[in-house]
C-alpha cells in the first residue's frame, strides 16, 4: 500500500466495539468487496469492503473474516482467511500478505490466519456453536445497488446451507460505530486533508483562461498521488461556466474561459479515508461584482451551517435551519421575492430552485459516509458543510464544501487552513501568475 502503517490497535479496538453490540451466541461474517471486470480480460482498481477494513485494516482481496466472542475455543472467536500465494502469483501480481504480516497488521494471531480456501472447512467447526448469525449488506439510504456483491450472494448461499440460524443485519451495527471517528481515524482522514489542501493551492498558480478543465485533473492526480493518495476519493467535478449548474459533471472536457467560474468538488483519499472539498475560482482570477457578491452569500450560508453543527442537533432540523438562511440570502441576491417566500408551500421550499441538494452528509471510509439522521450529532461525528447557489440562466454555479468535527463543544473545521475567502482565493491566483 501506499499510505504508512497504521497502528493494529485501531482494528483490534474495531473489532471489540462490535463484538459488544452483538446478541449472545452470535458469529458475524464479513467479506471482501469482489475485483469486478471490465471488458475482455480486464479488471478495475481494487477496492475493499470499508466494513472489512475497518474491522481488520486488509486491502487485499478474496479476505474474509468471522467473528464469535462466545465460541468455547478461543482460538475460533476471531479467524481471518486470507488468499494463498503462490510463485505464479508472486510473478503475475506481486507479493500478497503471508500470515505472519497479517498479524502485524490485523492484532489477530497467526494460529487464527487460514486460506480463503479452507473457509467452508473452519466455518463448519464454528456455525453449530452459534444461534445467530450477522451478515452484511449494503443498506446506505442513496445505495442503487444493480450488480450483485458477494455479499449477496453470500446470503443466498448461507440460507441454503445453514437454513436454521437466526441470520441479522450487521450494516446497522456497523453504521453506529462508524460514524464516531476515533483519534487514529481523525489522523488519516486529516491526511487526506492536508493533501488535497497542498493540491489545491497548486491549482490556484496553474488556472487561467484557456485551460482546459481536463488538465486541471492532471494536475490534481499529480499531487494526490506524489503524496502517497491511491487518487481522487471520487470522480472528480472540474465544471467551468455553465457546466457548474450540473451538480455531477463530471466529463471534465470543456476549455475554461475568461469571465467565468470553476467549480471545483476534488478531494483526496488516503488509507481509504477521503477528503470531499469544493471551491469556486474566478478563471482569470478576479470575480465580477455579481459572482463575488454570489461567492460571498455562499460563504455566509457555510459559516452559519457551520455553527449549527452541534451535539444534539438533528440532521432534518439542521437542514431546515439551513434552507431558511439560504432563503434569505437569495432574497437578498434578488432571486428570491420576500412575499412570494412567505405565501410558499412549506413542503416545496422556493429556494430549491437555486440550492436543491443537502448541505451536509456523513464523511470518512465511504465519502458519503454511513450513518443514521435519525440519531442525534454526537462528538466525534464527520460531516461536510456544503451549500451552493446554481443561476442557471447566469451560466454561474458556487458551492463551498469543508469537512468538520462535532467536538464537545461544538465543532472544529479540518479544513480551516484551506484557503476559502475571496480576497484570499484572488490573492493567490495573482501571486502565482
Amino acid at each position: 500500500m501506499r499510505y504508512f502503517p497504521i497502528d493494529n490497535q485501531l482494528f483490534v479496538q474495531n473489532r471489540q466495539r462490535l463484538t459488544a453490540l452483538l446478541k449472545p451466541k452470535s458469529l458475524v461474517v464479513v467479506n471482501a468487496n469482489d475485483i469486478m471486470p471490465t471488458n475482455a480480460d480486464g479488471t478495475m482498481v481494487f477496492r475493499q469492503n470499508n466494513d472489512l477494513f475497518y474491522l481488520t485494516g486488509v486491502d487485499q482481496e478474496e479476505t474474509r473474516l468471522l467473528l464469535f466472542p462466545d465460541h468455547p475455543d478461543p482460538k475460533f472467536r476471531e479467524v481471518l482467511f486470507l488468499r494463498e500465494t503462490s510463485e505464479l502469483i508472486e510473478i503475475w501480481e506481486g507479493h500478497k500478505l503471508t500470515k505472519a504480516e497479517v498479524e502485524e497488521v490485523t492484532g489477530i494471531a497467526q494460529k487464527q490466519v487460514y486460506w480463503t480456501s479452507q473457509f467452508e472447512q473452519i466455518l463448519g467447526q464454528m456455525v453449530y456453536e452459534a444461534e445467530y448469525v450477522y451478515l452484511n449488506t449494503n443498506e446506505h439510504t442513496r445505495a442503487d445497488v444493480a450488480v450483485q456483491t458477494r455479499d449477496a450472494r453470500y446470503i443466498d448461499t448461507f440460507r441454503q446451507q445453514y437454513p436454521l440460524h437466526h441470520l441479522e443485519r450487521l450494516a446497522p451495527l456497523m453504521h453506529h460505530l462508524r460514524a464516531i471517528k476515533h483519534p487514529q481515524e481523525m489522523a488519516l482522514l486529516q491526511t487526506a486533508i492536508d493533501i488535497t489542501d497542498t493540491m489545491f493551492r497548486r491549482l490556484l498558480g496553474f488556472i487561467k483562461p484557456g485551460v482546459w478543465e481536463y488538465e486541471i485533473e492532471a494536475e490534481m492526480m499529480h499531487e494526490f498521488i506524489r503524496n502517497r493518495s491511491r487518487g481522487a476519493a471520487y470522480t472528480p467535478i472540474i465544471a467551468s461556466g455553465a457546466n457548474a449548474c450540473v451538480l455531477h459533471y463530471i466529463d471534465n472536457s470543456a476549455q475554461c474561459q475568461a469571465g467565468d467560474v470553476i467549480l471545483l468538488d476534488i478531494g483526496a483519499e488516503y488509507a481509504n479515508y477521503n477528503a470531499d472539498m469544493t471551491r469556486s475560482v474566478p478563471v482569470s482570477g478576479r470575480f465580477t461584482d455579481r459572482q463575488r457578491a454570489v461567492y460571498e452569500a455562499v460563504l455566509r450560508v457555510m459559516n452559519e451551517a457551520k455553527q449549527m453543527l452541534r451535539p444534539g442537533n438533528l440532521w432534518d432540523e439542521y437542514h431546515r435551519e439551513v434552507g431558511k438562511v439560504m432563503e434569505s440570502e437569495l432574497i437578498g441576491l434578488g432571486l428570491l421575492d420576500r412575499t412570494a417566500v412567505a405565501n410558499q408551500n412549506p413542503d416545496a421550499p422556493l429556494y430549491k430552485k437555486y440550492f436543491m441538494h443537502g448541505t451536509s452528509h456523513f464523511l470518512g471510509l465511504d465519502v458519503h459516509d454511513v450513518g443514521n439522521k435519525y440519531r442525534k450529532m454526537e462528538p466525534g461525528m464527520v460531516f461536510t458543510v456544503e451549500p451552493g447557489i446554481y443561476i442557471r440562466e447566469e451560466n454561474l454555479g458556487i458551492r463551498l464544501e469543508n469537512n468538520v468535527v462535532i467536538t464537545e463543544s461544538g465543532n472544529t473545521d479540518l479544513m480551516a487552513n484551506i484557503p476559502v475567502e475571496a480576497d484570499a482565493i484572488e490573492e493567490l491566483m495573482n501571486s502565482k501568475q
